[in-house]
């Protein structure tokens, strides 16, 4: 199947085992879970992507060459030259598939083919950091099993990272001038339309977060 449509498949096959369980078990379902079993899901498949970005930037470094080539060659955007390729058994969790995306998004800010950039380092650190904290929200958030004040804290602290990180990722794609080299439709679909999910949902989280600890249960969730 083609990249978008697995990766659209993935993130479906983490998020939905949560609101069917909580369907079941409480009759009800609440769009605050529902947004935040999603941006857990995403954040997970993202975070495999930002370990083999850590694994394979020696490939990504040599690869970005290729994908300007393609760029030239066919006329087309490499993100969505990426997309349409096709997942097969063989590549559907290889890390040299994988970091393809990183190389090609490389052509919109050349920080992931430079392991001394911030975007590098920033990504790496969250796929390595927030995978195990985002599982834990994810479990609490949808059968309660953490006092309602530690999984708050946790949300707190997980949640503002993402908000504060990626704000200062934005920050420094201006300053570093990279915006300049993309047509604005470009710089919206593929810089500000992903990147503005890790600060709004996250926002979201803080106050669901804040909530949690100030009221002492999960009813901000929609739970007793």
């Amino acid at each position: 199947m083609p990249v978008w449509l697995f990766i659209l498949v993935g993130v479906a096959v983490l998020c939905l085992p949560g609101i069917a369980l909580r369907f079941l078990l409480n009759g009800s379902l609440d769009p605050l879970h529902a947004l935040l079993s999603f941006f857990f899901s995403l954040n997970l498949v993202v975070s495999y992507w930002e370990i083999c970005l850590y694994f394979r930037r020696d490939y990504i470094e040599r690869r970005v060459v290729f994908w300007r080539e393609e760029r030239e060659r066919r006329q087309r955007s490499p993100a969505r030259l990426f997309l349409q390729q096709h997942v097969t058994a063989r590549n559907a969790f290889s890390a040299t598939f994988w970091a393809d995306i990183w190389a090609s998004y490389s052509l919109y800010d050349g920080s992931y083919a430079d392991r001394r950039s911030f975007g590098f380092t920033c990504d790496i650190g969250n796929g390595f950091v927030t995978p195990l904290p985002s599982l834990v929200l994810y479990a609490t958030f949808t059968v309660p099993f953490l006092p309602a004040t530690v999984a708050g804290a946790i949300g707190a602290m997980l949640f503002w990272q993402w908000v504060y990180v990626t704000s200062g990722y934005w920050v420094s794609f201006f300053v570093a001038g990279r915006h300049r080299q993309l047509g604005a439709l470009e710089a919206v679909l593929h810089v500000h339309m992903a990147n503005s999910l890790w600060v709004l949902v996250p926002l979201v989280g803080i106050y669901v977060s804040v909530r949690l600890i100030l009221d002492g249960n999960y009813a901000v969730l929609g739970l007793g």
